[in-house]
């Protein structure tokens, strides 16, 4: 390939891996994150946690070492392996990795479900906020991954300064009001 080419560019950034380039134009605004793939311990376990808890279907699993779950039929929005982890421990603190993967629930009332699951199955929560724009449950899975289950508010509901600008804030989150939701199928 002539120089400028793919291949230079792949040579350049194996070289020099740690020097980011900035581009001045934006992503196209149909990407969107489509799954993440989990490091864990133990399948089984981690599987009991993503299917028997959270209740996303298991797609495809290869053997004990890999697994992919989802909603709705899709493929996988999440990937979990041993394939690097098998019996491993978590991370340390203060070490750098993924901090939390967030699932997007399409209701309020959804979300509400999801706090009776987790209180079935006796999951501490380690946090439960109102952003704003977000209603978010915090917790962690049985790797230590931390897990956000959230519900969108309308954008039009959406917290916003007198010029238009977006203002999120962190507000404690009544989980009363979450359990009604799902009572009510809101």
């Amino acid at each position: 390939m002539t120089s400028g080419g793919v291949d230079d560019l792949v040579g350049t950034f194996a070289v020099d891996r740690h020097r980011i380039y900035m581009s001045t134009k934006a992503i196209h605004p149909g990407a969107r994150i489509g799954h993440v793939h989990l490091k864990v311990a133990d399948l089984q376990r981690a599987l009991d946690f993503y299917c028997g808890v959270l209740g996303l279907e298991l797609q495809l699993k290869f053997g004990d070492s890999a697994a992919f779950v989802s909603a709705g039929g899709y493929h996988h929005h999440i990937g979990l392996n041993t394939w690097e982890s098998l019996g491993g421990k978590p991370p340390a603190a203060g070490t750098t990795g993924l901090y939390h993967v967030a699932l997007l629930y399409p209701t309020e009332a959804a979300l509400g479900d999801a706090l009776k699951r987790l209180i079935a199955a006796k999951i501490l929560l380690d946090g439960a906020s109102d952003h704003g724009v977000s209603k978010a449950l915090y917790l962690r899975d049985p790797d230590e991954n931390g897990v956000e289950l959230y519900w969108d508010r309308p954008e039009a509901e959406w917290p916003r300064t007198a010029d238009g600008a977006l203002a999120m804030y962190t507000r404690g989150l009544d989980l009363q009001t979450l359990l009604d939701a799902a009572d009510e199928g809101v």
